[in-house]
């Protein structure tokens, strides 16, 4: 790895890469940086949704919030790529920075001034590895967290958000995340809808007992339903927005939102103009004419988390943290002495950082936007997407270019999050393809959506829930078919926890696409739509309408299917078929924990103590896997027909081998 701050003596540097030389020089008149060296293809620069190459295009390094369809833009870019050569670069600028591939052997990158670049060499596994390290360790999510994620922006009640425990129940799903969007006041954005209190200046936080709800139509007792949802499996997590809100002339006016507005203009809470006054996010954005907290300030962070505290002591498990695109010029200062041209991409992820270190271990951060660092604030989502093919195979390439840019934990709205419902046939697909992230979950706009003017949603009904999608068409089969989806994914969380405790300590990817593993195979790295989930699992999505069955590449090795146990030869494109219901294959000298009683229960409810009915798929002649928890630690090594399991709970462990 080399650091370089170039200035106008010392504005050229040559560095060895793969046999070559990368020939790098620095304009400071025009701020352009000019790296010489052969390459085919370019990837990282956070989620992007036009692919996972970024060869032969323009790349515009800034944070953006866009609805839907999100092209060339991104909530969640970083300052980061590399090659197929193995070549990398990166900078810690947190201005604008436009990235040019489109000239034959040549990369250039305009940068503000007094910026460090780091170059560096090597496989991608390697590669990403230290670029996170500039930002510091991973932090790893509860376990809870890769069970099913259930949400619908219409659940502003807690009639409404108690009758999920029981639809659950009786359709029999699981579930292990409840996120609830519309509970607040929709001013202050840490009052439950509904709440009396008395109303607090001068930035005074509130406590539990502060607040009475006895006369609220919307949450008549938020305590005791978080304690339902906690004995009923479901963790909680509460939506968030970092803006005192500016209300229009139509709403009621909140007089604590008021107060909290005059205390953050009279103690500079905010982020300012460049001349010192508060500024306001502009016309044309989300939340226009609203100022945004500064959490470079001490102050600030104390006041915004002193208000929310309350919310932790009631039992909350963790915050959705929307928005935070929302610098959206140079001209801006913080308090940290930063300007908007220095780090104006920065922000969202000070704003997840606050979070983070508000909410400690043991609950969850969930975030849209983001910069360099995304893995310090652990979970993130694809942002807002239609229900569509097109934008299905959009927020795969944005979950897959995020994993090639340090991003470990992410998911995605399962079938869409916006306009008419999906199909069956996307929901399905979808459906499948989020098991097999890191993070699974269904959710929907508003009834009637709150972008109706836009893109319609169909009668106005559209949750994306299991049982409301076999309603509305009809297909009360529909229901069962998914619930296999659902205890898979529950069937699949010894392997998950175990592969995501061993990222976040050695700084690898939960979603690999091809190229991290096989850097050196051709056509592994032209594949864009496979990846491996840990080591040991290959996925190929389903993305085309009433796809059954695909081509898949699979790489060097030997590869069993998931569902019918059939042993393909690697290096090779193969035909899968419908009777695989999903092209799923296990690695040949891996193994799989999976928490069920056998592989013909697989998709069956099983009990949710993941101490007990542990079987291990084992793939190959021979191999080792080694799985370890926060609690415990299970190796498995095998050769031939003998296999050895040793560790925590090895005595109950059931094996199946695959040879």
């Amino acid at each position: 790895m080399i650091e370089w701050e170039p200035n106008k003596n010392i504005a050229n540097l040559n560095m060895p890469v793969d046999g070559q030389v990368a020939s790098i020089c620095w304009n400071e008149q025009t701020k352009l940086l000019t790296m010489s060296l052969a390459y085919s293809a370019v990837y990282g620069m956070g989620e992007r949704y036009n692919g996972l190459n970024q060869n032969d295009r323009i790349v515009k390094i800034e944070v953006e919030e866009k609805f839907c369809n999100q092209g060339d833009k991104s909530y969640c870019p970083s300052p980061f790529f590399f090659t197929d050569t193995g070549f990398s670069f990166c900078t810690l600028s947190g201005g604008t920075l436009i990235f040019d591939f489109t000239q034959k052997n040549v990369i250039t990158v305009h940068a503000p001034s007094n910026c460090k670049f780091i170059f560096n060499a090597g496989t991608p596994a390697k590669l990403i590895s230290e670029y996170m390290s500039l930002s510091g360790p991973a932090i790893l999510p509860p376990d809870w967290v890769f069970g099913p994620w259930i949400s619908a922006n219409h659940w502003n009640t807690q009639k409404e958000t108690e009758k999920q425990i029981e639809l659950l129940k009786k359709y029999q799903f699981p579930a292990t995340v409840l996120v609830l969007e519309a509970w607040s006041d929709e001013a202050t954005f840490y009052i439950f809808n509904g709440a009396q209190y008395k109303e607090k200046p001068n930035g005074a936080p509130f406590a539990v007992a502060d607040f009475d709800y006895s006369e609220s139509a919307y949450w008549p007792n938020p305590q005791e339903m978080i304690e339902k949802l906690h004995k009923a499996g479901l963790h909680l997590v509460l939506w968030q927005v970092p803006v005192y809100k500016q209300q229009g002339d139509d709403e009621i006016r909140n007089h604590q939102n008021d107060l909290d507005w005059e205390d953050a203009v009279k103690r500079s809470l905010c982020i300012h103009n460049l001349d010192g006054t508060p500024y306001k996010i502009p016309e044309g954005h989300w939340f226009p004419g609203s100022m945004i907290p500064d959490f470079t300030n001490p102050e600030t962070c104390k006041t915004w988390f002193g208000k929310r505290q309350y919310l932790l002591d009631m039992g909350v498990d963790g915050f959705k943290t929307d928005g935070g695109e929302f610098v959206c010029t140079d001209e801006v200062s913080f308090y940290d002495g930063s300007t908007g041209k220095e780090s104006r991409n920065c922000y969202p992820q000070q704003y997840t950082k606050a979070y983070t270190q508000f909410l400690g271990n043991n609950h969850v951060l969930f975030s849209r936007a983001g910069y360099m660092g995304q893995h310090t604030t652990p979970c993130h989502w694809g942002g807002d997407q239609q229900s569509t093919n097109d934008e299905l195979r959009h927020v795969l390439s944005a979950g897959l270019s995020a994993a090639l840019s340090g991003i470990l934990f992410w998911g995605f709205d399962l079938a869409g999050f916006a306009g008419p419902l999906p199909t069956l046939d996307l929901y399905r697909r979808a459906t499948m393809l989020a098991c097999f992230t890191p993070i699974m979950q269904w959710h929907s706009e508003p009834d009637g959506g709150q972008f109706k003017e836009l893109m319609p949603g169909g009668e106005g009904n559209n949750e994306r829930s299991p049982w409301n999608m076999a309603a509305v068409y009809n297909s009360p089969e529909f229901v069962t078919e998914m619930r296999f989806w659902h205890w898979l994914r529950m069937n699949l969380q010894p392997y998950l926890m175990a592969t995501a405790f061993r990222c976040a300590a050695e700084k690898v990817p939960m979603m690999r696409p091809l190229v991290y593993e096989w850097p050196r195979d051709k056509t592994a790295r032209q594949v864009e739509d496979e990846f491996l989930l840990g080591d040991a699992i290959l996925v190929a999505p389903l993305l085309e309408e009433n796809q059954t069955a695909r081509e898949v590449y699979l790489p060097e090795g030997e590869w069993y299917s998931f569902f019918t146990g059939k042993c393909y030869h690697g290096c090779q494109t193969i035909s899968t078929t419908a009777d695989m219901k999903f092209p799923v294959f296990i690695r040949s000298g891996y193994a799989v924990p999976l928490h069920a009683d056998s592989m013909d229960s697989l998709g069956k409810p099983v009990s949710q103590n993941l101490n007990s009915k542990l079987i291990l798929l084992v793939a190959g002649t021979a191999g080792k896997s080694t799985f370890t928890t926060n609690k415990s630690v299970l190796t498995c090594e095998w050769k031939n027909e003998k296999v050895r399991v040793e560790g925590t709970g090895a005595e109950t462990v059931q094996i199946y081998h695959f040879c």
